[in-house]
């Protein structure tokens, strides 16, 4: 790997002097293109070009744009041998320190496009801030995907054989759009975009070029081009999604399939909701959903098929059309896109008990009365944390729940920033196990409530199953939620909230007094728990076919699917029994 740096110049003459010092230390050949600058910048680079031997000066003999000077660096290297170039800001913006995390990305992936991804400080203007989620949104639209999680960072690595392939095919604009746009191309082009964070400041004496009105307009019109060019690139995309998907479709187990959408999607979301509440974050989320609806096979598939289960247990059900079709599968997306709002909102403090029909809700208070804590079995069906939030904003129930976090690691981190609380009270945990067990007995002690879900098998349960009755065939519940529960020896109960008629209902049950006993009879102790929770979640599924979220073949074989990290003996090993 050869490598060369870019600075593009129009009268930077405060900050240039500067940069180059810096940079000196890497010892890179530079190219410092004079965008037409005027006659006091034309000497300063004269004069600098002339002081630092690494550093040839290019002239524009007129201002043609920023992305013009940066072509014409980016041209020059690859003529004269180089294999990639870092383009750098001349007005200091750049975090030239992270120089080294850039190179090494690009030496790791050589054919990638290393873009920074700005961490800003206070100095970044807000309509700056704000402009760029817009972009950020148009950028997604038109690459079908997260994959560029900023595209207007000017501060980034070009494989230059690619870089030069592109310029040599098509034309791109030459001044404050270039950047997004040639990015947008290689990813078409079949480049990968890798992100390394950088911070990036806004000097207080910075010289900004940016025309408010034209450059806007520039923008504009080259993403509504981008956009129709994306619409004819549709097709072939979604073929190449699907074939992936169904590659994966009879193998893969869920706890292998990756959150769909990045970090920056889901903030642009949340940043929606802070300014226009439901009605904006909608706007911009109902047409992703239909993206995902489209591309996403294997969760359309599945969707579909638990509709069809769901009628042919009721054949007149009121929610389904007669018969099911991808009507009702959309729907099905798009109430799980309307349940995310939910959870935001109750973390948020707008929804509030008066809004909750909660019938039961003398079951846990008599229970927390007691002193003794107990175990909640849950599902992801309609919202179980719309519960959680509203104890932890009332504090009279403290209730831990057990999270595999990494299947919704973004939307948990976005939901943290717009609420901090929501991160508390959350155990993560690859799989059940004796420590697990330990740290939840402190909680029952202390009087605390443990939340369990136990509608999906997890990564290491491959023998550790029991397969019930489920709406007309067997599925595989995992034993381990029934076996950490009697390990606690203490109450169980079922808990479900669906949304009916415009509110939440909450339902509690009880389940068992204890699930700890003799070892005679566990096996059927524990087979009649899981039991009852299928029925009563198969009902509640039936209730409110369109809450179901697990979009994935709820009744394939368990033994058939691959998982993220096949069991070994130790992580295969039953937890230990305390049995009387």
């Amino acid at each position: 790997m050869t490598l060369a740096l870019v600075i593009p110049n129009y009268n930077h003459h405060i900050a240039i002097e500067k940069t180059l010092t810096d940079l000196a230390q890497y010892q890179l050949p530079c190219y410092l293109v004079d965008d037409g600058s005027d006659e006091q910048t034309r000497y300063i680079l004269q004069a600098l070009a002339d002081k630092f031997s690494w550093v040839t000066l290019i002239q524009h003999p007129y201002n043609r744009g920023k992305g013009a000077a940066v072509m014409s660096g980016l041209r020059q290297a690859y003529r004269d041998g180089f294999s990639h170039a870092l383009q750098v800001d001349a007005d200091g913006q750049h975090n030239l320190a992270d120089i080294p995390l850039m190179i090494s990305a690009s030496e790791q992936q050589p054919n990638a496009l290393i873009s920074g991804q700005p961490q800003y400080d206070e100095s970044v203007p807000k309509g700056r801030l704000y402009g760029r989620y817009i972009t950020h949104f148009w950028v997604w639209v038109e690459t079908l995907s997260f994959d560029i999680q900023d595209s207007m960072c000017g501060f980034r690595v070009y494989p230059l054989a690619a870089t030069e392939q592109l310029f040599s095919q098509q034309a791109l604009g030459e001044r404050m759009d270039f950047d997004i746009e040639v990015m947008v191309k290689l990813h078409w082009q079949g480049t990968p975009v890798v992100h390394v964070p950088t911070n990036v400041i806004y000097p207080e004496d910075g010289i900004s070029h940016f025309q408010g009105v034209k450059d806007n307009v520039r923008i504009s019109w080259m993403h509504t081009k981008l956009f129709f060019g994306m619409l004819g690139r549709l097709p072939r995309i979604i073929a190449m999604q699907n074939q992936s998907d169904q590659s994966l479709q009879t193998t893969q187990h869920w706890s292998a399939m990756s959150e769909r959408g990045s970090f920056w999607g889901i903030k642009f979301l949340a940043q929606c909701y802070r300014l226009g509440g439901h009605w904006l974050c909608r706007a911009v989320m109902y047409p992703v959903i239909c993206y995902f609806f489209i591309t996403g096979k294997t969760a359309r598939d599945a969707s579909l098929a638990f509709l069809h289960r769901v009628q042919q247990q009721q054949p007149n059900h009121p929610q389904l059309n007669r018969p099911v079709s991808w009507r009702d599968s959309l729907k099905h997306f798009f109430a799980f896109g309307n349940a995310a709002l939910d959870r935001i909102d109750a973390w948020c403090d707008r929804i509030n008990l008066a809004q909750v029909d909660f019938n039961d809700r003398h079951i846990l208070a008599n229970q927390v009365a007691t002193g003794r804590g107990a175990v909640l079995i849950v599902s992801h069906l309609g919202n179980m944390e719309l519960c959680r939030a509203i104890s932890s904003h009332q504090q009279k129930v403290k209730v831990n729940v057990m999270v595999l976090t990494q299947h919704a690691e973004n939307f948990n981190k976005v939901l943290q920033q717009l609420n901090p609380q929501s991160s508390l009270n959350l155990i993560h945990v690859n799989e059940l196990d004796p420590s697990t067990a330990m740290l939840l007995q402190q909680k029952v002690d202390q009087g605390e409530i443990v939340v369990i879900a136990a509608d999906r098998t997890s990564s290491s349960s491959q023998g550790r199953v029991t397969y019930l009755p489920f709406l007309g065939q067997d599925a595989a519940f995992p034993q381990g939620p029934f076996i950490l529960a009697s390990l606690l020896d203490c109450p169980v109960y079922t808990l479900f909230c669906i949304r009916q008629h415009g509110r939440y209902q909450v339902y509690v049950e009880h389940l068992s007094d204890t699930l700890k006993g003799p070892r005679a009879g566990r096996t059927a102790r524990l087979t009649d728990a899981m039991t009852q929770y299928s029925q009563r979640l198969a009902h509640f599924a039936q209730l409110a076919p369109m809450q179901w979220f697990n979009f994935f073949d709820f009744w394939r074989k368990d033994e058939l699917v691959t998982r993220n990290h096949p069991p070994s003996p130790s992580r295969a090993a039953p937890l230990p029994t305390q049995d009387r």
